[in-house]
């Protein structure tokens, strides 16, 4: 394999469309709200590709040294455990990453709040610089969180409410307290992207001493986790339909709902974790159609 596939590789481009989901709903609630423009959702969204390239760049870094990517894993191989890339190339390709994240956090702070507003830009400034953190420490370091069983707050957190409401701020400079809803379903979804990758790696992870979630509390009741995850996300987002005077047609965001509680019904027949594999990418896949479907729904054009 070149290296560029290989860069290509632990890019982890399968991640993506789930990492720009909240910034698509984000929009689209700026936009339900009478606020718009191009230049911020282009450059929101490619701040949140660098952020996940950065993350998945240290995530094979810390794992790879860690032991934790080995032989036995299931999945996906990972650059640095396939000897693709080096220790050392994986460091500069996170140097990189960080840098392109800076660069577009004050282009997408420049664009929105200009000089005007500083002390937006020194908020938002900080929360840049605390989501390229967390995109490193979550596998990077003798304090890594996500060895910690800590990974699910987090994701929560910076792709749930910090991608939705972040991203809506960037256009209305205000929140709608309804907004938490659809940040939360989002929040929901990706933490049970996390906690079915953590299931798929149950055993490799209890091996290697990564104590996730998953871990702390078991593979049966992480699958009951899983569970409150996914029907928590479909209960936020009715809530919110029901309090937004919703017309009849946005209810149609639902149908995302669909395959996912189709996967819930796999995963609750499932006891083999190699099963559960595939399942990851139809998570991520129907969270990424749940934004799309919200983003035409929920626009003033309609």
């Amino acid at each position: 394999m070149s290296k560029v596939l290989a860069w290509v590789a632990a890019a982890r481009l399968r991640t993506l469309p789930l990492s720009v989901s909240g910034v698509v709903i984000g929009t689209a609630l700026a936009n339900f709200h009478g606020s718009s423009d191009c230049i911020i959702f282009i450059l929101a969204l490619l701040t949140t590709i660098a952020f996940q390239v950065t993350s998945n760049f240290a995530n094979d870094y810390g794992d790879g040294v860690k032991g934790t990517d080995n032989d036995l894993r299931i999945g996906p191989k990972r650059a640095f455990q396939s000897k693709l890339l080096s220790a050392n190339e994986l460091k500069t390709g996170i140097l990189g990453a960080i840098i392109i994240s800076g660069i577009l956090v004050i282009a997408v702070l420049n664009v929105s709040f200009g000089m005007e507003d500083l002390e937006y830009i020194i908020l938002f400034g900080s929360l840049g610089l605390v989501s390229i953190w967390a995109a490193i420490k979550y596998t990077v370091g003798n304090s890594a969180y996500g060895y910690k069983g800590l990974g699910d707050i987090f994701v929560f957190v910076f792709f749930g409410l910090v991608a939705v409401l972040g991203s809506m701020f960037l256009y209305t400079k205000t929140i709608f307290w309804t907004a938490l809803l659809p940040a939360s379903t989002c929040g929901l979804l990706s933490t049970g992207v996390l906690n079915l990758n953590n299931l798929r790696d149950y055993e490799t992870d209890s091996k290697a001493g990564k104590n996730t979630l998953v871990v702390r509390m078991g593979f049966e009741n992480g699958k009951k986790y899983h569970y409150f995850l996914l029907v928590s996300a479909f209960l936020c987002l009715l809530a919110f339909m029901l309090l937004s005077n919703t017309d009849w047609y946005q209810y149609a965001v639902l149908i995302a709902f669909i395959p996912i509680f189709l996967h819930m019904a796999k995963v609750k027949r499932t006891s083999n974790v190699a099963a559960l594999d595939p399942e990851l990418k139809k998570l991520a896949l129907s969270t990424f159609l749940l934004a799309i479907l919200f983003y035409i729904s929920y626009n003033n054009f309609l």
